[in-house]
Parts: structure tokens; sequence; C-alpha cells
């Protein structure tokens, strides 16, 4: 069986501080592997792209939505397997043979558990939870892979959804196939806890969960997650 390639699909906007670090990580890892293409859906107004165009990777423009700009990576992937990865969350350096490895055993979509790149208690034990098998311990900061042609059949993200999109893509895998989480750590940046606080982002985000199970309605959910996450 020939060896599936992977397509890196890494939505952008607005990261001009960290783009570059990500994308030195990620060629670092990728550079002896074969089969292996990155794409960065980008829909940045900073220096983003200009940083972008240094790099060997490509370059697709989007509209700003994160489940749009990886369906706009998706769509020029050639890859067998896509794995969507966020702009400050860096994978394992074994995440190519993981993936392959996990494919080989006819796993069709997960992720990695989860670590964050500060070593404080409560980090760390939000980062343990990640091992578990329950909806409430996913997030898009663990990254996904998926085989290509079960995303086009679950129709890929949901544009409509500009939060959640992440959880609401996993239920829809879960209809069709079993969801893995793979044994090693992705890396992510704790920068959005350092500017809210620990405990009052992860309040807000727990709001923000009993708001999506109840139904609430995308418009409220942002207004929600706009008036008290910076």
């Amino acid at each position: 069986m020939a060896t599936p390639t992977i397509s890196i699909i890494m939505p952008t906007c607005n990261e001009e501080v960290i783009i570059a670090g990500s994308l030195h990580n990620l060629l670092a890892i990728t550079e002896k592997s074969e089969g292996i293409e990155i794409i960065v859906s980008d829909a940045s107004r900073d220096c983003t792209p200009d940083i972008l165009g240094s790099f060997p990777v490509t370059v697709c423009h989007s509209a700003k939505g994160r489940g749009t700009q990886m369906n706009c990576g998706a769509r020029v992937a050639g890859g067998d397997i896509l794995y969507f990865l966020h702009a400050d969350t860096f994978p394992p350096t074994t995440f190519v043979e993981d993936i392959r490895a996990a494919a080989a055993t006819g796993k069709k979509a997960g992720c990695f558990r989860m670590s964050f790149d500060d070593n404080h208690p409560l980090m760390t034990l939000f980062g343990w939870f990640t091992q578990f098998p329950f909806l409430i311990c996913r997030g898009g900061d663990q990254s996904l892979f998926i085989d290509k042609g079960l995303f086009l059949r679950i129709g890929g993200f949901d544009e409509t959804m500009l939060i959640m999109e992440d959880y609401d893509i996993i239920t829809r895998i879960e209809r069709l196939e079993r969801f893995h989480i793979l044994e090693a750590e992705v890396t992510t940046s704790a920068r959005k806890y350092l500017r809210n606080g620990i405990i009052p982002l992860q309040m807000s985000f727990g709001t923000i969960h009993l708001m999506y199970a109840l139904g609430v309605d995308q418009a409220t959910i942002i207004r929600y997650y706009r008036e008290n996450i910076l």
C-alpha cells in the first residue's frame, strides 16, 4: 500500500508575530518527509501575507472565519489525509509518522493530546484532561487529522459557524467513524489565558460550551465571546 500523502492546513488571521516561528518549526519537522504539503489559508490584514511569501508553502487567500479558511485550504489540498493545525500550536516531532501509523490501522480521524507552553498547575491540569474521549475535552488547538474522503462525505466544516466549528465537525465525524485521540501531545500557546486570566477565561469557555449544548444561536454566542474574551 502506498504511503498516504498529508496536506497540512493552517488557518491564519493577523499572525505576523508568530507565523514565522510556527512555519520554521513545521518545516524543520517535515523536511525529510515525503508526500507532505503545507497550505496556509490566510485572512490577514497585517504583515502575515508578506511573511508567508518567504516560505515554501502554498497560500490561499480566504474570507475570515476558521471554518471558511480551513475549507478553503482543503479545496486546494492534494493529500490523502488533511491535517488542520492552528498557527499557535506546535505538533509533536513524530506527528507525520503518528498520523500515517493511525491511518495504516484504519483510523479515519482524530487528534493529539495537548499541553500548554505554560507550566502553571491549572494549565497542566487542563492539558491532562485532553486524553479523555469526551467532546467537552476536545478543541481545535489539539489539531485534527481526517481522511480526505471522510472530510468530503461530511461536507467539511460548517461555514455558518464562527465559533464551536471544531466541536461540530467532530460530532458529525462520530456519526460515521470513531474519533481517535493519539498519545503524543501538541503544544499550544497559553497566550489567551495570559491575556484574560486562567480562571476567568475557563469560566467563559464553560459558559460558551453550555450555550452551545443548549442550542443557543451563533450570533448570541459570538456576542458573548466578544464581550468577555480578549
